[in-house]
């Protein structure tokens, strides 16, 4: 089958050799699929990408119509690929499974991160402050830690916290069976009795936003919020109030909605027309990082491995774990 990979990065050049293994003729172009070279799909009947490309309706038509039949995101979230179009053009859809263990390790760094002002102390250390005023941090046993969504990336983070000694709530109304040291409790027990909420949930229409100005208010003065999933999830205007009025006592975001245009790009010498962005790096108590929780070598190599796995399953016609059912 001949496929058509964009997004490609250096890192991934490695894994991509394995294509012709799985019967794959694939040409690999580091743009993003775009209006201006959908006419390298000519000829494909699958796409490999990562979460940058336009898969908005008109593109998914012009797919269609160029006899494109499989789409192979190499992200786990999917929600910058339009499925509704795929499912009125007849285009399947894969994702990418890596094991949860990059983004858990993450979150939780996230949160020491906060709890100790690690912000504050290598911003100080870099002008030649080594004070001790303002640096009083809390230690996790003595916390709370409320994780919204209890899949895999949700699980592995609820094991990572086991060894602090800290009490561990959970909410996810999806979850066929709890996972071992979390109690499972409502979102509303989540918002007023965590210390530390992180999140690990899809984003969807339904949650857009989830994270808004009501739901802070339910939450406990002086509340860390942790967001390595999706940046929709919070409202970020609604979240910098809260940083204003000391309602929020830190946030560790790895993603951000704001970040299309910014994240993975090199903008040291460019007008960057993100003012969320900005406005949130200047706080001492905001960790901002560049939506890499999950990239670790192990991670990338799976990344390209399911899918290149996905397109050779779509074209030899058999059962694909990694389809997305819509």
């Amino acid at each position: 089958m001949k496929v058509a990979a964009f997004e490609v990065k250096d890192y991934e050049l490695k894994d991509f050799e394995r294509a012709k293994a799985y019967g794959l003729d694939i040409s690999l172009y580091a743009d993003n699929l775009s209006d201006e070279n959908i006419e390298w799909v000519k000829g494909c009947e699958g796409i490999t990408t990562l979460g940058f490309s336009d898969l908005s309706a008109p593109m998914i038509k012009k797919l269609s119509d160029a006899g494109v039949k499989y789409i192979a995101t190499r992200t786990v979230g999917f929600n910058h690929i339009d499925l509704a179009a795929c499912k009125k053009y007849g285009v399947r859809v894969s994702n990418a499974y890596y094991e949860p263990y990059n983004v858990a390790d993450f979150a939780v760094m996230l949160m020491l991160m906060l709890l100790r002002k690690a912000k504050i102390s290598v911003c100080r250390a870099l002008v030649n402050d080594f004070s001790l005023d303002g640096m009083c941090g809390r230690e996790m046993r003595n916390l709370t830690v409320g994780v919204i969504g209890a899949g895999k990336i949700g699980r592995a983070v609820i094991g990572n916290l086991q060894g602090f000694g800290c009490k561990i709530l959970a909410y996810d109304p999806y979850a066929k069976d709890h996972a071992d040291g979390a109690e499972f409790v409502d979102l509303e027990t989540i918002y007023r009795e965590s210390d530390i909420i992180t999140l690990h949930v899809p984003l969807t229409q339904s949650n857009h936003h989830m994270i808004d100005g009501a739901a802070i208010e339910k939450m406990k003065d002086g509340v860390l919020i942790i967001n390595t999933a999706r940046g929709g999830l919070i409202d970020t205007d609604a979240l910098i109030t809260a940083l204003e009025n000391e309602k929020v006592g830190g946030a560790g975001l790895d993603t951000i909605e704001a970040e299309d245009g910014v994240a993975h790009i090199d903008l040291r010498a460019r007008i960057v027309n993100k003012r969320d962005i900005f406005y949130l790096k200047q706080f001492p108590n905001v960790i901002f990082t560049s939506h890499y929780a999950f990239f670790t070598e192990e991670a990338t190599s799976a990344m390209v491995e399911c899918g290149l796995k996905s397109l050779a399953f779509f074209g030899e016609g058999k059962d694909n774990p990694f389809e997305i059912n819509f």
